[in-house]
């Protein structure tokens, strides 16, 4: 996929400042309520990175409405920014999905998703932030441009 050009790492500070759902979902692999999450409809384009490291992980351009009620994607946007582990709680078994170099939880891989990849990657909102395409620059992701049409904008 796209690379990337800076180092990224767990951020004590931003741990910190992360509100009790943030850190449930991303530090004890908890999971937030469907339909009563922030991106779960989110139509802007932009990228989604990891709200503790600001890896990039999803772009709005592989985002499908899969009606779970969160967030969803085909693809991630930086292949090895993404891990899979194996999840075995609940009685199931699943693939969990976390942020290679954050390490924090964002949800799971599924096999049911659209035709592209047949995959679903389910991500928790919380475990997100959104860059919206006109700050990607600003915000130091200038190199995901080519993701969208910038028709003067």
């Amino acid at each position: 996929m796209v690379s990337q050009s800076k180092p990224y790492y767990k951020n004590e500070e931003r741990l910190k400042s992360l509100n009790e759902t943030e850190y449930q979902v991303t530090q004890a692999c908890g999971t937030e309520p469907p339909f009563q999450n922030q991106f779960w409809d989110n139509k802007r384009e932009g990228i989604y990175v990891d709200i503790v490291s600001g890896e990039p992980l999803f772009s709005s351009t592989h985002k499908f409405d899969s009606g779970t009620g969160w967030p969803s994607f085909f693809r991630p946007l930086v292949d090895n920014n993404i891990t899979e582990k194996e999840d075995l709680s609940h009685g199931m078994r699943r693939v969990e999905v976390r942020s290679q170099h954050g390490d924090s939880h964002l949800g799971h891989l599924f096999d049911d998703g659209p035709a592209e990849t047949g995959l679903r990657y389910c991500i928790n909102s919380a475990s997100l932030r959104f860059i919206p395409k006109d700050k990607l620059e600003e915000e130091g992701y200038g190199e995901f441009r080519n993701l969208f049409n910038f028709n003067g904008g």
